[in-house]
């Protein structure tokens, strides 16, 4: 199954749910008025698309209505993928052009963060590129075991302390090993507790020092995993993230396990980060880049 197909099967719960919504409204209607796109904001909004983003697709809907002299509902889903489109942008993929290149990966527990770094190292070294795991979350000691399970599974290096070891030490211990073994990338899994934002950001600080140190003019992308079955949740999530965190990226997980896919809309359009990667199921080859036009494609299909 190639990546788009993929992509297709993992939205198939948002497709159905937001575009059989969608679909039943505008047949429902047999000229375009305002009480269509109340009605029509109203169902974005319910298909977790969030307030602020569902009002302003309605807008821009309306101005090309208005501009364009449409007067058929049926033509509504077409203009409403152009809109959905422009408005998630150009893609931004991964920044791993130096070398090393270092990722941080945050996120709450629960958000698959540990298990996207399993998959994001396989596919990496599937691409011929030596990848070192450095287990930063040393909050968990759960999280260490897990995670080396993964790197054992994706078949790359990992560097590890004990549990409550300094997290920063960890990175620079897996950045050394990196210079040593002349690795391409070291993706680090960081703590994700929002509890103490100070502690957290204190954390991510540090880490980022020592990074521009022992590595410095790299590419360093900064990863916030977000659980989509969550919905508007994961946004929440994602804004308080953003206030402690220079984020370069969004990674949306379990995109398979929910019909709230549309929650990648609002993430775009109301944070201005992009969503770089997504996992559209359990294997461990289930992750890909994120492309805006595939999106859309199926879910419009």
């Amino acid at each position: 199954m190639g990546l788009f197909e993929k992509l297709k099967a993992g939205l198939k719960k948002t497709k159905d749910s937001m575009m059989g919504k969608i679909e039943r409204l505008l047949h429902s209607f047999t000229k375009i008025d305002d009480e269509l796109f109340e009605e029509l904001e109203e169902t974005l909004i319910l298909c977790d698309i969030g307030v602020n983003t569902s009002v302003a697709i309605c807008e821009e809907l309306r101005s090309r209505v208005k501009s364009q002299g449409v007067t058929d509902p049926s033509l509504i889903k077409d203009m409403l993928k152009e809109v959905i489109t422009d408005m998630l942008g150009e893609d931004q993929p991964l920044d791993l052009s130096t070398t090393p290149s270092v990722v941080l990966v945050i996120g709450v527990n629960g958000a698959g963060k540990t298990t996207t770094i399993g998959k994001l190292s396989y596919q990496l070294s599937n691409e011929g590129k030596k990848v070192i795991v450095a287990a930063a979350d040393t909050f968990r000691a759960a999280a260490i075991d897990q995670l080396e399970v993964w790197t054992q599974r994706a078949g790359v290096d990992i560097v590890k302390h004990n549990a409550g070891s300094d997290p920063a030490a960890v990175v620079y211990d897996a950045l050394n090993a990196a210079k040593a073994r002349n690795a391409d990338v070291v993706i680090c899994d960081t703590a994700g507790r929002l509890h103490n934002k100070k502690n957290l950001m204190d954390e991510l600080r540090k880490i980022a020092r020592i990074v521009h140190q022992q590595a410095e003019g790299c590419s360093l992308e900064v990863l916030l995993a977000l659980d989509a079955t969550t919905g508007q949740n994961a946004v929440n999530q994602a804004r308080q993230f953003n206030e402690v965190a220079d984020i370069t990226g969004i990674i949306l997980t379990k995109l398979d396990g929910t019909a709230k896919g549309g929650i990648i809309i609002s993430i775009t359009d109301e944070l201005k980060i992009p969503v770089k990667l997504v996992t559209v199921g359990e294997k461990i080859e289930d992750i890909q880049p994120f492309v805006a036009k595939d999106f859309v494609n199926a879910l419009f299909e």
